[in-house]
């Protein structure tokens, strides 16, 4: 069967008692796309995918993973796809080596080719030198990249990710990344969810940003971003004293809200026009308004984030 989408999701919704958890979700993802399920604890984001996997039925809509509906073909659904949660069913007392060789076999794979996988996986993710340790001496991050490489074990078509890097360091965040990206560069598809803007920033090809069971909006990052309306103006005031004084500078030359927040100020440009920010320089200048780290730049996801669910709430 030829899909041009791994997956289709189709005016999905979800009920528990009289709260609506999940309300009329649709979209698409291509082989081998990362996509990001973006949104804040609660948003419904675990519900979409426990329904996605077959664990909840949805109580309208329809989903297709690969072509095969999770509803009424769901056992050929689920060979479609791997999920790595918090925690994969591992024995402690083992090495990640026999962890692994354990899951090879239970996917399959006769005892050479289960052999031939772990150690490219233990590679992949940076377990090589530990490889031969029992988990009981793992780190949460060498845990949970692990986990990864479990569910990868059968070089699933679909993987999902619930909350991959919470509670990780950044270090090894980045590792996790890394590994993501590979993944889909080889072919498989991920579906991500997520409330670090940054991940999905930096993972993800589309975002669907959710809150309150409701897509708030969809679109590639910068898409995203370009939704909260061009460039932003920022800087700090390294005297705290000055800075409500800035704000007054800038306010009236750009007649726009200046946010401040501590002692840096920002202000979303619009379609201002260049020469204005220039002003805003020479009035400081002028009154000897001490500034430092003046940046004009693209907004970032947190202020996407912000402007679209606000007042929603």
């Amino acid at each position: 069967m030829s899909h041009n989408n791994s997956v289709n999701v189709t005016h999905i919704y979800k009920q528990f008692g009289n709260k609506t958890a999940v309300k009329d979700i649709s979209f698409t993802i291509k082989h081998g796309e990362i996509f990001g399920l973006l949104g804040p604890n609660g948003a419904g984001k675990t519900t979409i995918i426990r329904m996605m996997t077959t664990l909840l039925h949805q109580d309208t809509g329809r989903i297709l993973l690969n072509g095969y509906d999770t509803s009424t073909q769901s056992r050929l659904a689920r060979q479609q796809f791997s999920v790595t949660g918090q925690s994969a069913a591992v024995d402690q007392d083992l090495t990640a080596r026999e962890n692994l060789m354990i899951f090879g076999k239970l996917n399959g794979l006769n005892h050479a080719a289960a052999h031939t996988r772990t150690t490219e996986l233990l590679t992949d993710f940076d377990l090589i030198n530990s490889a031969d340790q029992t988990l009981a001496t793992f780190s949460g991050g060498m845990r949970r990249r692990l986990d990864l490489a479990i569910s990868l074990i059968g070089k699933p078509a679909i993987l999902f990710l619930d909350e991959p890097t919470t509670g990780l360091d950044p270090r090894t965040r980045k590792q996790v990344w890394q590994a993501v990206r590979k993944l889909a560069a080889a072919g498989s598809t991920v579906l991500l969810t997520t409330q670090y803007l940054e991940e999905a920033d930096h993972l993800a090809d589309r975002i669907a940003l959710i809150d309150h069971g409701q897509m708030i909006a969809l679109g590639t990052p910068s898409e995203l971003k370009q939704q909260v309306g061009g460039l932003q103006l920022r800087l700090e005031v390294p005297d705290t004293q000055r800075v409500s004084q800035a704000q007054q500078i800038i306010q009236e030359i750009l007649t726009l809200p200046v946010n401040v927040n501590d002692r840096t100020l920002t202000a979303l440009l619009g379609n201002v026009k260049i020469q204005l920010v220039t002003q805003v320089l020479q009035q400081l200048q002028a009154a000897a308004v001490p500034i430092s780290n003046f940046a004009i730049e693209a907004p970032t996801l947190d202020d996407v984030f912000l402007k679209l669910t606000v007042g929603k709430n």
